[in-house]
């Protein structure tokens, strides 16, 4: 596996694997990696003839009171693990490569991004979109892959793609997680015991809007207050947002349908986490 670390030596490197009529699948990721990164890596080798993986911690995605400093970084460990998957190319530019100074250009996608996660992280999207946006135009994959564990992140990418018209396929793939139901995420290290135990209760409450909505509750406002009910249960969570929104827009709706997306974002302790789920024929949710 080569580890690349500047913008020029990535272009080249994907310039000679095209000149040879390679395709490329890209797995974008700040690093850190776990299963779920790793599931993303496995659908890309599966088809494609160079795989790339970035490790980057994008400073434009966090904003002030945020853990850009703190956010775990092991490259060492990253790279063992993704040498063991059979990654071609690991590409870990610097910040000053990716934003030199007087770097005044920024990506947004209006609307979209001022939802869900937009609305108590502002910036945020501006941020991930700037540099995804970046990436692709570094990368030039086919196929980017990205877990749907961030579901508000993918929506907003696919529609950037969409109206930029950009030549890249999103491939959104299903959460990954932990054996007792919690979804894998770098942020989990930050958990004592006591608060990765009460982080379980995302899960819980996502599992009992399941089976509630199978058994014929579809009033948005019934279903979103009884996560909050749940959750607020857990002294050691404090909920961010519930909300129950359409896939294509990230609207509210008043009645859960098929593909109807819930999402909530729940601080544990000092931690945001998010989980969501999808609702599906016959009201499962997945």
């Amino acid at each position: 596996m080569k580890i690349l670390a500047t913008i020029a030596e990535m272009k080249a490197a994907v310039r000679a694997a095209r000149s040879q009529g390679q395709t490329v699948g890209f797995v974008p990721t700040m690093g850190f990696l776990h299963e779920g990164h790793l599931s993303l890596v496995r659908a890309s080798k599966s088809t494609f003839g160079l795989t790339v993986v970035s490790v980057f911690v994008n400073p434009t995605q966090f904003g002030p009171q945020e853990d850009f400093k703190t956010y775990p970084r092991d490259l060492a460990r990253d790279a063992a693990m993704l040498e063991k998957e059979g990654v071609d190319i690991l590409f870990n530019p610097e910040a000053g490569a990716m934003y030199p100074p007087g770097y005044g250009t920024y990506v947004e996608v209006q609307g979209l991004q001022d939802r869900l996660c937009g609305a108590s992280r502002p910036g945020h999207f501006r941020g991930v979109c700037t540099v995804v946006l970046k990436l692709f135009e570094i990368i030039r994959p086919d196929v980017a892959y990205f877990g749907r564990k961030d579901a508000h992140q993918a929506i907003v990418l696919t529609r950037m793609v969409r109206d930029l018209n950009l030549d890249v396929r999103i491939d959104v793939r299903p959460i990954v997680r932990e054996a007792d139901g919690l979804a894998m995420s770098s942020r989990n290290t930050y958990l004592n015991p006591a608060e990765r135990q009460a982080a379980l209760v995302l899960i819980r409450s996502l599992r009992a809007a399941g089976t509630w909505i199978a058994a014929g509750e579809r009033r948005a406002a019934a279903v979103v207050a009884g996560i909050r009910e749940m959750i607020g249960r857990e002294p050691l969570a404090r909920i961010d947002y519930v909300e129950a929104v359409g896939a294509a827009d990230l609207g509210p709706v008043e009645t859960i349908e098929d593909g109807t997306l819930i999402a909530l974002a729940v601080f544990i302790g000092k931690t945001r986490l998010i989980d969501n789920a999808v609702v599906g024929p016959e009201g499962k949710i997945w």
